[in-house]
C-alpha cells in the first residue's frame, strides 16, 4: 500500500510540472526581468544592454533591469547566467569575448557556451579597425604588409589588453598574413588611443567608438576594417580581405541568452521581442552609434554563430596557449 501510494505521488508530482511548465510560459513575463550585462556600468557593452533591455521593456510589457555583474574579463556575469534559473527571468547581453575567448582564455571559466546557455538571438557585429597614425605612409593592407617585411620586427601593433578582441584580431592577422609585428597590450583604451594620437604606435587594432571621432577630424586613418563587408559608418574604407588578405574576417558579435533549459515557448516570445527591438530606426541608429551593425537571428542562427565563433577564437586561444588568471 505504501508503495502505491509513493508511485501515485510521485507520478501527480511529475504531473503537475509538466502541466505547470507551460502554463508558466504561456503567461510569461509576469514580472521583472534581469539583464546581466558581465562589465561595469560606461562601456560599450555596458550600452548595448541597455538599449536592449528599455526596448525588450516596451515589447515584453514588464521592466527589464540591467544588472553589472562585474568580474574576470565578463567571467563572473556570464557564469552567474549559467547557474540561473532557467525560467525567463535572468538573461545575459554576450558577446565574442564571454561566449568564444574567455572559456578558453581562462582556466576556470566555469561555464560551457554550448552546453550552458539558450540563445536566444544576435543583435549586432561589430567590426574591428586598422587604425594608423596619419604619419604613417602606407596606406593600404598590402602597403602595410610589405613595408613590415622589408622592416621586421620594427613595428609595434598597439591593442587592448591580451585576450581582448582587438588582441585577438591582431593575433588572427599575424598568423593570416605571417608577419613579424610586435604586438602591444594596453590595459585600457584610453592609454592606446592616446599613445595611437601622440604617434607613440603608429598601428593599432581597436574597435571603432573610441576612435570615431578621430577618424572623422583626420587625426587618425583608418586603413581597412575587419568584416566581411565595409562597415556602414565608414564605406570607403576597405575590409582586410579585399585590400590584402583574402577571405580574413574577425568581427565581434552581441545576442542575447539564457540558461539552458529555457522552454521553447519563452524563447519563441523573447526572440520575437528581440527582433522587432532591432528592427526599429532608434536602435539600429543607437547600434550604428555604438560602432557596430545590426542584426537579427533566429535562435538556431545564434546558436550557430556561437557554435563557429568559439571555434575561431577558442581555437587561437589555445593554439597560442594564452592564459588569464
Amino acid at each position: 500500500m505504501f508503495r502505491r501510494t509513493m508511485i501515485a505521488a510521485g507520478l501527480a508530482a511529475a504531473l503537475s510540472l509538466a502541466i505547470s511548465a507551460p502554463a508558466a510560459a504561456q503567461g510569461y513575463p509576469n514580472r521583472v526581468i534581469t539583464m546581466v550585462v558581465p562589465f561595469p556600468p560606461g562601456g560599450g557593452v555596458d550600452a548595448m544592454g541597455r538599449l536592449m533591455a528599455d526596448q525588450l521593456s516596451k515589447a515584453l510589457g514588464q521592466p527589464v533591469v540591467v544588472e553589472n555583474r562585474v568580474g574576470a574579463g565578463g567571467v563572473v556575469g556570464t557564469r552567474t547566467v549559467a547557474k540561473a534559473a532557467p525560467d525567463g527571468y535572468t538573461l545575459l547581453l554576450g558577446h565574442s569575448g564571454t561566449m568564444a575567448i574567455n572559456p578558453s582564455l581562462y582556466s576556470n571559466a566555469g561555464y560551457d557556451p554550448r552546453k550552458d546557455f539558450t540563445p536566444i538571438g544576435a543583435i549586432a557585429t561589430m567590426p574591428v579597425a586598422l587604425i594608423a597614425h596619419p604619419s604613417f605612409a602606407p596606406g593600404t593592407v598590402r602597403d602595410v604588409l610589405d613595408y613590415i617585411k622589408k622592416n621586421p620586427g620594427k613595428i609595434n601593433f598597439g591593442t587592448s589588453a591580451i585576450g581582448t578582441g582587438s588582441y585577438m584580431t591582431a593575433e588572427l592577422f599575424k598568423a593570416a598574413s605571417g608577419v613579424d609585428m610586435t604586438l602591444v597590450p594596453y590595459r585600457g583604451t584610453a592609454a592606446l588611443m592616446s599613445d595611437l594620437l601622440g604617434g607613440h604606435v603608429p598601428l593599432s587594432f581597436g574597435v571603432l567608438p573610441p576612435a570615431l571621432g578621430n577618424l572623422k577630424a583626420g587625426k587618425l586613418r583608418a586603413i581597412a576594417v575587419t568584416g566581411a563587408q565595409r562597415f556602414s559608418l565608414l564605406p570607403d574604407v576597405p575590409t582586410v580581405a579585399e585590400s590584402g588578405i583574402p577571405g580574413f574576417e574577425a568581427v565581434l558579435y552581441y545576442g542575447v541568452l539564457a540558461p539552458a533549459g529555457t522552454p521553447r515557448e519563452i524563447v519563441d516570445r523573447l526572440n520575437k521581442a528581440l527582433r522587432a527591438a532591432v528592427a526599429t530606426d532608434i536602435v539600429k541608429e543607437r547600434i550604428n552609434g555604438e560602432g557596430g551593425d545590426p542584426m537579427t537571428t533566429t535562435p538556431e542562427e545564434h546558436a550557430r554563430i556561437i557554435d563557429s565563433d568559439e571555434t575561431k577564437w577558442g581555437g587561437l586561444v589555445r593554439k597560442l596557449n594564452l592564459k588569464a588568471n
